[in-house]
């Protein structure tokens, strides 16, 4: 394939991708800032309602296609940990802070898997990672607008198991076949947690429908592209990519959602993305941390 094809494919595949990340972020805020849907019962929706999606397209796409022989139980597991914890992490945290603290995990996680792996970063990529360490910890310090620490910590594991869930999507030479496994295989989960959560389960019919909309075409649709993206970027590259989704999410929080920006969010935010410019223009020289 010619690399210019390479190129905008990449790019086309990663620009939706983070679209639909960002998407997550504000249908799942909207649902249950107002309590139109508990956070367990969106979780099962959302897993669900994505999972049927996927085979529709894939018995549309390709029928006969053996899914089992695609996933894996441990993807599974790190989808359903992400979403579950990113659920009840949105029950208290703004659209924006919750993006950005989820994927500052992200990044991390991807990065120490990397390093782990032998992967050598170079100097740009440190410098840059470092900018946006510090804007995570800018987040994070206690003070008036600090996020509600047991949300963020849910929203922090949300991150470190999307993390992994990405790393193992590297790879995998049917993105939707393997994607449509994974969300078939966390109903099991999802099975549980609906009995565990029975007593607490809360349904409106607006509820309902941004839990099917996040489902179906931000989270089943956009995971088959992202895991085609991973495809065409490295992993620091991925994790690096992944940290535009809080300025997007931060946009449609105050556009969709109303919601305010304090002055410690967007410091935060910019250190975070100056730390991806950094990384991304810095990527093409030659010096490498030895």
């Amino acid at each position: 394939m010619p690399a210019g094809t390479v190129t905008i494919r990449a790019g086309a595949y990663t620009s939706i991708a983070m679209l639909a990340f960002a998407g997550n972020s504000i249908i799942c805020r909207m649902a249950l800032r107002d309590a139109a849907i508990d956070p367990a019962t969106f979780t099962g929706i959302r897993l669900a309602s994505g999972a049927l999606a996927l085979l529709l397209i894939l018995t549309y796409a390709r029928r006969g296609t053996a899914i089992a022989a695609h996933g894996s139980w441990a993807s599974a597991l790190a989808l359903f940990v992400y979403a579950i914890c990113f659920s009840f992490a949105y029950i208290s945290l703004d659209a924006a802070s919750g993006a950005l603290i989820l994927f500052g995990f992200v990044q991390g996680t991807m990065i120490v898997m990397a390093l782990a792996a032998g992967d050598r970063p170079h100097l740009a990529e440190w410098l840059g990672w470092m900018l946006a360490v510090g804007g995570l910890v800018w987040l994070l310090l206690p003070g008036a607008t600090a996020p509600a620490p047991i949300a963020a910590a849910l929203m922090a594991l949300s991150g470190i198991a999307w993390g992994l869930y990405s790393i193992q999507g590297r790879g995998q030479t049917d993105a939707l076949a393997s994607t449509s496994s994974n969300f078939l295989r966390s109903l099991v989960l999802v099975a549980a947690l609906s009995v565990l959560t029975i007593p607490e389960m809360q349904i409106t019919q607006a509820g309902i429908g941004l839990a099917i909309l996040s489902g179906a075409v931000t989270s089943g649709v956009g995971y088959v592209i992202w895991y085609a993206a991973m495809n065409y970027i490295s992993v620091i590259q991925a994790a690096l990519v992944q940290l535009s989704v809080p300025a997007i999410a931060a946009a449609g929080g105050v556009i969709v959602l109303a919601e305010p920006l304090s002055g410690r969010l967007v410091v935060a935010g910019l250190l975070i993305l100056g730390g991806i410019c950094v990384a991304v223009i810095g990527k093409q020289r030659p010096d490498r941390v030895p």
